[in-house]
């Protein structure tokens, strides 16, 4: 983690261009002010019990709160914005304490101690406020307008990170990569799939509510589901391949790392492992500004199929494999998305920064980013291969069954499937991997 001053500086920058982006989205929408609730806290129906609460995204990307429920910021061009900054009297639960931090010099906050105390350090006219929330964000007459304009102008922009973004970053990768170590040793020392969950959690000391995706912890034929998130209590007699899909948070920020394993460092499926791992890192260096990510999605399925044909999986070409979709079968979903205050970040498909929408390649229904990669943006690459009963079964009814070397395909069902997936920052020259970056640190 950079010295705190460092990040102060960071942070100021962040403001200035976060002030600036809402000057262009409010004139756009023909609003006065940004007013953003952070969001509140959601009851189980017939019951008392909370749902985990989340923080609003467009209220975390102006300072580093991710627990403070009832509280909302209000921007307005020319002004300092200010933080509405609720801390309860309350004895029940526990209380956000006093704002702090570098974030709160750039700040007029006032401290309320119910919620209905916002309303009146609001501005008077709801009418001239683009109000960004969820439909429960409502006080008063200060209900979430999510004004089309301002919404696809500040979602758009928020592709390209801050320099203070890329930091938030790196420091949550800080974090998942040394999860991620500890989850592979338990792993190998035999624990289930909750158990290493648990490990999981304590090495990033995150819980269920801080992480940013529920951990996905798949051993075996488990890897073969793509959001497999049951986490069977006792280990199987045979722990033969291990997949982790898990990630972690830092002030607001996301990573999202994928990573698969095998028992058997010297077996076919670790040599599998390893020709995946080293497409996945050719992908990564395609992360280049001017370059398309639906080029990048389709170039990754060739270079998959090759995989599949290298290790005699399938009966056809790689080229012959992608064009009848065999390819689809073993790789279903996307290269990935990208990333930053939400692990699927917003504006994947915006045409620009007044809307619109760049289609999805024909035949690829599951890709989560159709832009043109520019300085600035985080992505994940997460190409993988599965042996999924349910899609090669569809390939023997689309009369394609003689495409694939089912006796092979046998011999790694057991092992599920295997994905490697990065974070990746596009730059100005070569990509910024902060995965890798993070694991090299580990050593």
């Amino acid at each position: 983690m950079s010295p705190k001053s460092d990040i102060a500086a960071l942070y100021a920058q962040h403001q200035d261009i976060l002030q600036q982006r809402t000057a262009e989205a409010l004139q756009r929408g023909g609003f006065e002010h940004l007013v953003v609730p952070s969001g509140t806290l959601h009851y189980q129906v017939f019951d008392d019990r909370d749902y985990p609460y989340a923080v609003n995204p467009q209220f975390k990307a102006w300072v580093p709160l991710t627990r403070n429920p009832g509280s909302w910021l209000v921007a307005t061009p020319g002004q300092r914005p200010k933080m509405i900054y609720l801390q309860p009297f309350d004895y029940w639960h526990a209380v956000p304490e006093a704002p702090n931090g570098y974030w709160t010099e750039h700040f007029d906050i006032v401290v309320i101690r119910t919620p209905e105390e916002a309303q009146q350090h609001l501005p008077r006219d709801p009418a001239r406020c683009a109000i960004l929330g969820e439909p429960q964000g409502t006080l008063g007459a200060f209900a979430p307008n999510n004004p089309p304009a301002v919404i696809a102008y500040l979602e758009y922009q928020r592709a390209y990170k801050t320099a203070y973004e890329v930091a938030m970053m790196r420091e949550a990768s800080r974090i998942g990569a040394r999860a991620h170590r500890a989850a592979e040793r338990a792993f190998r020392a035999g624990a289930s799939e909750f158990g290493i969950h648990l490990v999981y959690c304590q090495a990033a000391l995150q819980d269920a509510n801080d992480l940013p995706y529920n951990n996905i912890v798949a051993l075996n034929e488990h890897g073969a589901v793509l959001h497999y998130t049951d986490r069977d209590r006792l280990p199987p007699k045979d722990s033969r391949s291990f997949l982790i899909d898990a990630g972690a948070s830092f002030h607001g920020y996301a990573c999202d790392i994928t990573r698969t394993y095998a028992r058997d460092a010297a077996g076919e499926f670790q040599a599998l492992v390893d020709a995946v791992d080293g497409a996945q890192q050719a992908m990564c260096a395609q992360v280049r500004a001017g370059f398309d990510y639906r080029q990048l999605h389709l170039d990754a399925h060739l270079a998959l199929a090759r995989i599949l044909n290298d290790f005699r999986l399938i009966n056809v070409s790689a080229e012959v494999a992608v064009e009848t979709g065999v390819s689809g079968a073993f790789f279903p979903h996307g290269i990935g998305h990208g990333i930053g205050l939400q692990v699927h970040d917003v504006a994947g498909f915006a045409q620009s920064d007044r809307g619109g929408t760049i289609p999805k390649p024909p035949g690829h229904p599951y890709l989560r980013l159709t832009r043109t990669l520019e300085a600035g943006m985080a992505v994940t690459i997460e190409p993988g291969l599965y042996f999924i009963d349910m899609l090669l079964e569809e390939l023997k009814d689309k009369g394609l069954g003689p495409s694939v070397n089912w006796e092979r395909v046998a011999a790694f069902k057991p092992f599920g499937g295997i994905r490697i997936e990065d974070d990746v920052v596009c730059t100005d020259g070569d990509p910024l991997n902060l995965t890798r970056e993070q694991f090299a640190a580990l050593g």
